[in-house]
């Protein structure tokens, strides 16, 4: 039997603003809509400024009630110290038992954030491999002393341990993402990809794990699309591309195949090819006329989504 389809919303900094002061509305709109979840971004200073922190922002959201998993898509890990973000999880895993996951990326689309807060650029995978390595040491609770490349520490402790543990998800394209994913993650994070890719990517991450002696893995990987509802695929389309060259600088044309725009049910049948290549965990960062109407779109396609399934 075919595990069943999960769909988180993804929110945006205008999403926040619109509902500042009232997060357990937005909360249960999202839930309302039949969501499971909810997805934090992040970002200290990213093109000129803007921004949220990802784990302030999934505390408050766990906070505000409605019982809906959270997550951060990504958290920009190499620009923090492992023992403060293990912390800092330590603490979610003790207030919301078991409706948490830590995504994590490199993210790079902005090299003056990472310069900002002293890390090179280039720097930034091997700063999020060994922060992993160090943050699963710190997570169990136990001792750690760490002398690496990046950090360094005598015995640090965080406790208590999350109970249960605190799944990690890698986001990326790349195959060193592919490989962090198995080394570290119970779960990959697919953004920009096809289904074919999609495919190929959880068959890299299987094998990365093997090779890293992991054993069998209770795999939760997703795909994360930008989608954009309207009347018509062409009005979604023009909307699109005002938004997506905007927030990135480059041609929409760049992110068009990976873009479904329209009704609901057309974006719904355009992701499911993404069930056939396995996947049955989907973040959706929807755009509409308004917030309400991207997440009860969300909610749509996720209704079209399980009758596919």
């Amino acid at each position: 039997m075919a595990a069943a389809v999960r769909v988180s919303f993804v929110l945006r900094d205008e999403h926040l603003a619109e509902y500042a002061g009232r997060l357990p509305q937005l909360v249960a709109t999202v839930r309302e809509a039949g969501l499971d979840g909810i997805v934090a971004g992040d970002h200290v200073s990213f093109q000129g400024g803007t921004g949220s922190d990802g784990l302030v922002v999934a505390a408050a959201l766990l906070g505000a009630g409605g019982g809906l998993d959270v997550e951060t898509g990504i958290y920009l890990l190499p620009l923090r110290h492992p023992v403060l973000v293990a912390r800092q999880l330590a603490t979610i895993g003790m207030l919301a038992p078991g409706r948490f996951s830590f995504g994590v990326g490199i993210g790079g689309e902005d090299p003056h954030e990472s310069e900002i807060v002293a890390v090179d650029p280039r720097s930034r995978g091997a700063r999020a491999d060994e922060a992993l390595a160090v943050l699963k040491q710190l997570l169990s609770g136990e001792p750690v002393t760490h002398h690496g490349r990046f950090f360094s520490f005598d015995s640090a402790v965080v406790r208590p341990a999350p109970r249960p543990p605190i799944p990690v998800l890698v986001g990326g394209r790349s195959q060193a993402a592919l490989v962090r994913a198995g080394r570290h993650a119970e779960g990959w994070i697919g953004v920009w990809v096809s289904p074919r890719r999609h495919r190929e990517a959880v068959l890299t991450v299987a094998e990365a794990a093997l090779d890293a002696g992991r054993g069998e893995v209770e795999w939760q990987h997703r795909h994360q699309s930008w989608c954009f509802f309207g009347p018509s695929p062409e009005a979604a389309r023009r909307q699109a591309e005002a938004d997506m060259e905007s927030a990135y600088g480059l041609p929409f044309e760049k992110f068009a195949r990976y873009t479904p725009c329209g009704p609901p049910e057309q974006v719904a049948e355009a992701l499911a090819p993404f069930l056939e290549a396995g996947c049955r965990r989907f973040n959706l960062v929807a755009e509409a006329a308004s917030t309400a109407a991207a997440i009860t779109g969300a909610g749509e396609v996720k209704r079209h989504l399980m009758t596919a399934g």
